[in-house]
């Protein structure tokens, strides 16, 4: 079985944006049926699937007593082939059964078979001993708490802090979501590794799930690649292979006019989250940026940036200068800028005149009163989200969207889509699992940020990058996956005391592990 590690996960051999593709728990069942209607038994498929397990155990820890808790279904029948094999290789093995094996029906009846060791009923004391678990209770598909002997293991691998690696998802996190069912009355374990298959699904990159499942791996057991044509999924990790081939490299008969000029609409008090922003977009490779400020401010701007044009912005005439000119073609609005009447005039003005926009913090909480109205101002610019990217926080989304927030409250990915769907623009809904939506469905998990980039300032630096990219021509859900793991991988070069302004001096080493193909 090859397995191919790169950027921190494992991915099977397809190097496409393929390898990338998230699957829900429906389509994941999908890619099942089809393999074994093109042939490969199910049988087989449990076989490939309880020998990664296996091999994984073996990898991480080669001695010391296993414990293998198998629940009813499916993913019980990994757990009997995991512990066969692993008793195979000599090691000590006990299993514990969640309900009574003559009821398990189909291949894991038949790989339950194969195991000729005792099977106990499940239960904490099945705990003793062991210096590694396998929690094959339940896979991604659970759709309720875990509750009576189930519950209460999990809650003792966790208070013991055993090693424990989960097949599929850790029992009790929803697969499409990867939040713990229950919330605080239920309970997941917290694996140091989890092994799914064929590929991730969204809670292996969503919050909490993302941090319960410790180390992903996605082994590959015998579904084709072809199977993803019939599925067509809607949502990938977001990785360079989605976008690189638009990336907007430098070209040797380019220019400065060609690369696009951004503008940056600078606050009158906050100054710095401009001059980050117009930094940003100026890394990641705007021909030109421009700054554009209250006058009084402009001299400060002008101390600490020194390679962008700074443009006075007093009034409405400004603005309409500004945006007169057709060679600015993409504007950054909200950073420092003040939630107030000429925040939102000017984010009406800037999509009525058809640019490119990235709209950001005070940009969006200015329209919580009326957030149709900013819906309404989008859709007018008869695109289809592909030159507009809102860029909000979760409060600032529960400002601007408060239904969809309480309505899909446990689904992020949800969220995002249907803020999107609604709005006509592409939506970043940022966090340490960032999500970004396209209004056509499409969407991409970030999995790439430390969490140094919990800092003030670096939210401006992620608009930069967005407006910066935007000018250069990509669309805005390019842009914003693009933007988003450049973001990730500057803070992942900086390391421990990243502040912001350390991230705009990382984005060169971020865009040459992209275009050294080391990404």
């Amino acid at each position: 079985m090859a397995i191919l590690r790169r950027q921190g996960y494992e991915v099977g051999m397809n190097s496409d944006a393929d390898a990338c593709a998230v699957l829900s728990v429906a389509e994941m069942a999908s890619a099942d049926a089809a393999a074994i209607q093109a042939g490969t038994a199910g049988e087989a498929l449990m076989a490939a699937a309880g020998a990664a397990v296996a091999e994984e155990v073996l990898r991480r820890g080669p001695a010391g007593a296993v414990t293998v808790l198998c629940g009813p279904g499916n993913n019980g029948g990994d757990g009997f082939v995991a512990a066969r094999l692993l008793r195979e290789r000599g090691r000590t093995v006990r299993v514990a059964l969640l309900g009574e094996r003559g009821r398990l029906k189909g291949d894991a009846a038949v790989h339950a078979a194969r195991w000729t060791g005792p099977v106990e009923a499940l239960a904490a004391s099945s705990l003793d001993g062991a210096e590694v678990i396998i929690d094959a209770l339940f896979g991604a598909g659970l759709s309720r708490p875990l509750e009576g002997a189930a519950l209460d293991v999990v809650r003792e691998i966790n208070a013991r802090a055993l090693p424990c690696i989960a097949v599929d998802v850790p029992s009790g996190v929803f697969g499409d979501t990867g939040q713990v069912l229950g919330g605080e009355a239920g309970a997941a374990p917290r694996c140091r590794a989890t092994v799914t298959f064929f590929r991730k699904k969204p809670a292996h990159l969503l919050l909490p799930g993302r941090g319960l499942c410790g180390d992903v791996t996605v082994a590959q057991m015998g579904i084709g690649a072809e199977v993803l044509s019939a599925i067509r999924p809607r949502c990938h990790e977001n990785a360079p292979a989605l976008w690189q081939a638009r990336f907007p490299w430098p070209t040797p008969e380019g220019h400065k006019y060609r690369r696009g000029h951004a503008v940056v609409i600078g606050g009158g008090t906050m100054t710095g989250a401009g001059r980050l922003a117009a930094r940003s977009a100026a890394r990641v490779g705007a021909g030109l940026v421009t700054i554009a400020a209250p006058s009084a401010t402009l001299p400060v701007y002008a101390l600490a940036a020194h390679a962008v044009i700074l443009a006075k912005l007093d009034d409405a005439q400004d603005f309409a200068r500004l945006m007169d000119d057709p060679r600015r073609n993409a504007v950054l609005l909200g950073p420092g800028g003040g939630a107030d009447q000429p925040t939102r005039l000017g984010v009406t003005a800037a999509l009525a005149a058809g640019k490119s926009c990235v709209i950001d913090a005070d940009a969006l909480t200015v329209f919580g009163d009326d957030p149709e109205h900013l819906c309404r101002a989008i859709r007018r610019t008869g695109g289809e989200g592909g030159n507009v990217l809102l860029t909000p926080h979760d409060g600032e989304f529960a400002r601007l969207f408060p239904d969809l927030a309480k309505a899909h409250a446990d689904d992020k990915l949800a969220r995002a889509r249907a803020a999107a769907a609604r709005s006509g623009a592409t939506v970043l809904l940022k966090g340490n699992d960032t999500v970004i939506a396209a209004p056509d469905g499409r969407a991409a998990i970030n999995s790439n940020a430390p969490p140094e980039l919990a800092t003030a300032g670096a939210g401006d630096v992620l608009a930069g990058l967005a407006v910066g990219l935007l000018a250069q021509g990509l669309d805005a859900f390019d842009a914003g996956c693009a933007a988003a793991w450049l973001h990730g991988e500057a803070a992942a070069a900086f390391g421990p005391g990243l502040i912001a302004d350390d991230l705009t001096e990382c984005v060169p080493t971020a865009l040459r592990k992209l275009k050294t193909g080391h990404a």
